[in-house]
């Protein structure tokens, strides 16, 4: 069979390798089905292998993503202690199966994995091998982030701002309530990867805003790449 390049409407799947605008794709079918060569196998935002038609001259996905944007996760996390402890390996004490639901290196996958960790009492997100740190960005507000050093070795976050460092030999930080890690079994000698930094906070209620699972999310950006945003949620007596 011949080949040629073809356009790609992916129907808002994220689907394309980097800088490509199309595919090639064989000149016959299989089982019914367009040919594709070059694209993913299965969709990075929702994890679903597309199902291709060809017609007009172009390649269409059948059905369409339910998250053309990527996701955004939202979770909370109780922390009374007044105390976080920030690392990128708590699963000495806070452990999911990442392989329960869709492929973890998806952004359905990450949701998954997050809010299952969540649930557990643990604060988690992707950031592949990029060491970011907890940022302080002012009262009860705070950032997972990875700053860049210019030219002249300065940062674009300031590192008094840096309330602690993430070693990532898991590629995530993973951040909980220091009391209910040291009640649930949590010690220093059980530690798997990395180390451990204690932060002083106010106690409460914080949520965790992720952003390593949207669509077009660069880790690797030449300016301060954010993964997450950390709040205190407001209470009535705050």
């Amino acid at each position: 069979m011949a080949t040629d390049q073809t356009p790609l409407n992916t129907n808002g799947h994220d689907l394309m390798p980097r800088r490509a605008d199309a595919v090639q794709v064989l000149t016959g079918t299989r089982s019914g089905e367009p040919i594709v060569i070059g694209a993913r196998f299965s969709c990075a935002s929702c994890d679903q292998t597309p199902t291709y038609v060809l017609r007009e001259g172009a390649v269409h996905v059948q059905d369409p993503c339910p998250y053309p944007m990527g996701i955004t996760t939202e979770i909370t996390l109780d922390v009374p202690s007044g105390k976080l402890i920030v690392t990128d390996d708590l699963r000495d004490v806070y452990d999911v199966d990442f392989d329960a639901g869709a492929n973890y290196g998806s952004a359905l996958g990450k949701k998954q994995v997050i809010e299952a960790m969540a649930a557990l009492g643990c604060a988690f997100g992707n950031v592949n091998n990029t060491c970011p740190g907890l940022y302080r960005q002012g009262a009860n507000s705070y950032v997972i982030a990875a700053p860049v050093r210019d030219d002249n070795d300065v940062p674009s976050l300031p590192d008094e701002a840096c309330l602690a460092e993430i070693s990532t030999e898991l590629w995530a930080y993973s951040i909980a309530d220091f009391d209910d890690w040291k009640a649930k079994g949590g010690h220093p000698g059980n530690k798997l990867l990395g180390k451990y930094t204690v932060v002083d906070v106010t106690p409460g209620t914080y949520k965790f805003t992720y952003h390593g699972a949207e669509r077009g999310f660069d880790h690797h950006a030449a300016d301060t790449v954010v993964f997450a945003h950390i709040e205190r949620v407001p209470t009535p007596a705050s």
